[in-house]
């Protein structure tokens, strides 16, 4: 089980009120967190320039750091996310998406939609997807594969 970390968190104008639920919740849990935005329901900037942010973020970490995406279904900021190299963006709402994209892909960013999942549940399942790493095993020689057809797609 991995100890506190730093994790990257960012948001659209549509899921402001998710991810302060979100951020409050893992600083409750004795994590860092790194405010990428959106901080108000009137912000007009684009999901793609806030998980651009992110993705920077975790990538000049060495990896160290995870993220946390939300906007209005999660579906743009992973689509976002996924274009970055060494980044493994998954939309999870529930609890055995989220194990399996750490367990099964070694997954380091979790999407989240405002208008699909609530609250509580939303924390629910980031508590269970903070509490997993990725150990070797049987999935590792599939995220290799996906390294390697990174490598070869994002120069």
């Amino acid at each position: 089980m991995p100890g506190k970390m730093t994790i990257v968190v960012g948001c659209d104008n549509a899921a402001v009120p998710l991810k302060n639920a979100l951020i409050k919740f893992m600083e409750d849990k004795g994590h860092s967190v790194e405010n990428m935005g959106c901080d108000s329901a009137d912000d007009p900037t684009n999901y793609p320039t806030v998980a651009k942010r992110a993705c920077e973020s975790i990538q000049k970490s060495g990896f160290s750091k995870r993220g946390v995406l939300v906007c209005g279904t999660g579906i743009g900021m992973c689509m976002t996310a996924n274009k970055f190299k060494g980044i493994r963006a998954a939309v999870c709402h529930d609890n055995f998406s989220a194990e399996r994209s750490i367990l099964s892909n070694n997954g380091n960013v979790i999407c989240m939609g405002e208008r699909v999942i609530g609250h509580e549940l939303a924390k629910k399942i980031l508590g269970e997807w903070l509490s997993l790493e990725f150990k070797d095993g049987s999935s590792t020689p599939k995220v290799r594969e996906i390294i390697d057809i990174e490598n070869a797609n994002l120069k």
